[in-house]
Formats: structure tokens, sequence, C-alpha cells
């Protein structure tokens, strides 16, 4: 780790170190009241996530879905966390460039804005410019060193995850806390490679051609530091007027917003893992743009089918069901307790089946149960965290423009071309291969049947594996497979 940088931990654990006695020594000598306190203090944290930079805006990102880990006052202070950062003079960027695109990259353009980039955050900064044929598009570069610099945060927060699952066994039982890193880890190195994120953009937009109300900006010129992409057209959803639109539009926009993340969970089994308003563009007459595909989350058919599972008990009002699916998607610790959860989830789910966006913070609801799961001793899978994230952000934008919107009433449109395509994998030529595969594996793994060898035998079988009955002949014992 740099010297820099190691200062930098040193100074933001100082400050926030400092705060805390100071917060000791206030609450001494005042009647202040403990709200209060913790609202500083989740602010503290906050921009303590913000001064250190994107891979812990990422991990905070993350905790701000997760309660079952941080305070409720802390986890919705982490949900204002936004990557923002001092603009960078072109000078210092304009290295970059040249290293990426050659020293006459300026004659790739017609025009290029120096002066008033279209953002900054810590990886890069993008800035509006005109190809030499004319066509406008957004340049996105990345800052000097800083893939250097995430990458030793990551080694960093490993080692730190290491030492903590080795002191801290019970709490890392519920929440693996290695393998939590791990998937935010793998979602974000594209992030650091603007090849691996022009890859998922052209992933992406074939995925989206079937909607024609969602756009992803097309690729035009791509190296590990520089990505030269479409622009898209309008601004972000956060800041788009609703009234601007007619009511039909503004709907159908924000159905085929969540109808394509439900793909991308289901179907696809990869999603964008940061869909916030900042990375979604609207305007009046025109497809929602989905932009900045660094952050993207791979999911299983297993997991994807028991989050269906999970959608699907939330759409029918079955808290019951839930609470099993949730289980199977994850693993009972020794101290679990299951009918404990599966009551949690009859009170919580009634609460949740009918309300619009403009009632209901999915992501946040899928934090409670994450929260209720952690506390009756259940480990959910990791990938649960960039889920959680995906979901949040995803019904946060779109609550700015269609606040009347059902999340599972457009889940339910979507369910019969969801059930569709696992129809369509199982009875795939691969997946009939796959079955009768483990069928021939469980077939020669299985035990012999030796109440039926040594029956037939006048002398004990010598491969039998059961003890003898007193009729010499043996028997495996009775359990529910065996059972009439």
């Amino acid at each position: 780790m740099s010297a820099a940088r190691a200062r930098l931990l040193a100074r933001v654990a100082r400050n926030l170190l400092t705060r805390e006695a100071g917060e000791a020594w206030r609450h001494r000598a005042t009647e202040d009241s403990g709200h209060a306190r913790a609202q500083r203090r989740a602010v503290a944290v906050r921009e303590a996530f913000e001064q250190l930079g994107p891979f812990y805006i990422k991990v905070g990102q993350i905790l701000s879905t997760r309660e079952d880990i941080v305070p409720t006052s802390i986890a919705r202070e982490l949900e204002n966390l936004h990557d923002r950062a001092s603009l960078l003079p072109f000078t210092h960027m304009e290295p970059v460039l040249e290293t990426a695109l050659g020293r006459g990259w300026r004659r790739m353009f017609q025009s290029f804005d120096t002066h008033r980039p279209l953002g900054a955050a810590s990886l890069a900064q993008v800035y509006a410019a005109r190809l030499d044929n004319g066509r406008p598009v957004a340049v996105k570069v990345q800052r000097p060193h800083i893939r250097h610099v995430v990458e030793e945060d990551m080694k960093m927060l490993q080692r730190a995850a290491r030492h903590f699952a080795a002191r801290a066994p019970v709490f890392n039982a519920t929440i693996d806390t290695k393998a939590m890193l791990g998937v935010i880890l793998d979602a974000m190195r594209p992030e650091l490679d603007f090849v691996l994120e022009a890859g998922n953009m052209d992933r992406a937009r074939a995925s989206a051609r079937s909607f024609t109300l969602l756009n992803v900006p097309d690729v035009l010129d791509a190296t590990p530091t520089v990505l030269i992409q479409s622009l898209a057209p309008g601004m972000s959803i956060r800041d788009a007027d609703p009234t601007a639109f007619k009511r039909e539009e503004r709907i159908a926009i924000g159905r085929e917003i969540l109808a394509y993340m439900y793909q991308g969970y289901f179907t696809d089994m990869v999603f964008h893992a940061d869909p916030h308003p900042g990375n979604i563009f609207v305007s009046p007459g025109e497809p929602a743009t989905l932009i900045d595909w660094g952050m993207v989350g791979h999911i299983d058919r297993r997991l994807s089918m028991s989050l269906m599972l999970i959608l699907l008990s939330l759409s029918r009002n079955d808290g019951t069901a839930l609470a099993k699916a949730w289980i199977d998607m994850g693993r009972l610790t020794a101290w679990a307790d299951v009918s404990a959860f599966a009551q949690d989830m009859t009170t919580l789910v009634p609460k949740i089946t009918t309300a619009s966006l403009e009632e209901l913070n999915f992501g946040t609801t899928l934090a409670q149960v994450l929260s209720h799961s952690t506390r009756r001793g259940i480990q959910t899978s990791p990938m649960v965290s960039i889920l959680g994230k995906s979901f949040a952000n995803t019904d946060g934008s779109v609550r700015y423009l269609a606040p009347e919107l059902s999340v599972t009433g457009v889940f339910q449109d979507q369910m019969r071309t969801i059930l569709f395509d696992y129809a369509r994998d199982a009875l795939s030529e691969a997946q009939a291969a796959r079955t009768a595969m483990e069928l021939l594996i469980a077939a020669q793994s299985a035990p012999v049947n030796c109440a039926v060898c040594c029956a037939t035998s006048p002398t004990r079988n010598s491969r039998c594996r059961w003890p003898q009955s007193p009729n010499n002949v043996s028997h495996p014992p009775r359990t529910a497979s065996t059972a009439v």
C-alpha cells in the first residue's frame, strides 16, 4: 500500500475515533438525544466511506441493504452514498487518453469539451465530444493510477475479512464476510477495465432488443482506460419532470425497466448491479437509457429459481412459502430457529403484497427479510447483498418516474415468460444429458440392497454392509425412502 493511501486511511480512522470521543463528552455534558447522536454517527460513517473512494463506496452501498450487519440509522444514511469526486484538471487526464488512443487522439474528434465534464466520479471522468463524422459521444476516461489504488484496497479488505472470520466464527457462520466481499470484488472488476465493461454493454444491448422503451449505449471504442460510447439522450431519471411525460409513457418506461431487470435476474442470469437514478437517463418521446455497466452481477440458475420462488410467494401473499424458499437459498446454522423465521415472514409479507412503489421500497423490504433471517440463525447466499443493492436501486429509480407501479404486479406480468424459459431449459438436450449422468452416478454409488442379496443367497454376501438380523437376513435402516 502506498504511503499516501496509508495516511488517508489513518486520517479517516483517527477522525472517526476523535468524533466518537467528542460525542461521549457531549453526551455527558448535555441532554442530547440518542437519536441525534445516532444520526450524527451515521453521517460521519457515510462521509468516511466517501473519503476513502470507489471501492469503499461500493461496500458502503452494499451495507445500506444489510441492517443485519450495521445499525438501521447507518444503513439509512449509507443509502445516500454517492460516488462524487473533485474535478481533476484535464491536464491530469490527457496522458491517459494519449496512452490509450495515441498522441494523435484529438484527430478522432471534431470537438472535445475539456472544460465541462459530463460527470466526475472517483474512478473516471466523462466528457462530451463529437467524432470526426459528427456523431455526439460520451468519452469515459479512467483517473490516473486509480486501478492500483482500488486493487490495493481490495487486497487489504480481503486480508481483514480472513482475520475477522478467524476471530468471530459464530458471526461468520451466519454472515460469510469473506464470501460476501468476494461477490463485491467480482461484480466490480469490470469498472477497472473498460474493455470488460464494453463487453457487458454489448451483451446487455442484445438482451434489451425485445424492449421498445429501453436502450443501452453503443460502444464505439474501448481500451482498459478509455471508453467511447453513444451519448444518452435526456437526463437522470431523478432530475426528470414526470409531468413532461404522458402518463402512459412514463408508466410504460417504468414497467420496462422493472421487466428488464427481472429478465436479468431470472433469464439472462446477468444483471445491472448498480441501476441507481444517475445511471438511468430518460427523455419524453425517447427510450430510457441504462448506462454504466461496470458493476454487473452473475447469478446461477439454482439461486435464480430460489429468488423466483421468493417473489412468487410474495405476490401470492404466502409468508410460509417465502420463508421456505429463503431457507433453501441459504444454509441453516446449528442454532437456527426456522419456526420463528416463518412467523416473521407471515407477519411481514401481507404488508408488501399489494403495495405500490410509492408505498414500498422493495430493496428495503429485502433487507428486512435478510435481517430477520440473520437474527434467526439462517446464513443467506452472499449474492443476496448484490441482489439487494440492485433491487433497491431499481425500484428507487423507477419511483421517480412512475411511483404508482406495483413491483409484484410487474413481476406477475413477467412470470409466464420466466417460467417458459425455465421449462425450455429443463427440456433442453444439455439438461437431459446432465440428468442422465446424475442418475448414472447415483446408480454407481448407491449401496447394495442387502435385504435382497442376502435373502436370495444361502450365505451372507461379502459386500453386505448392514448388520445381520436374527433370521440371517440383513436389512438396511428403515428410512423415508425405504418405508412403504
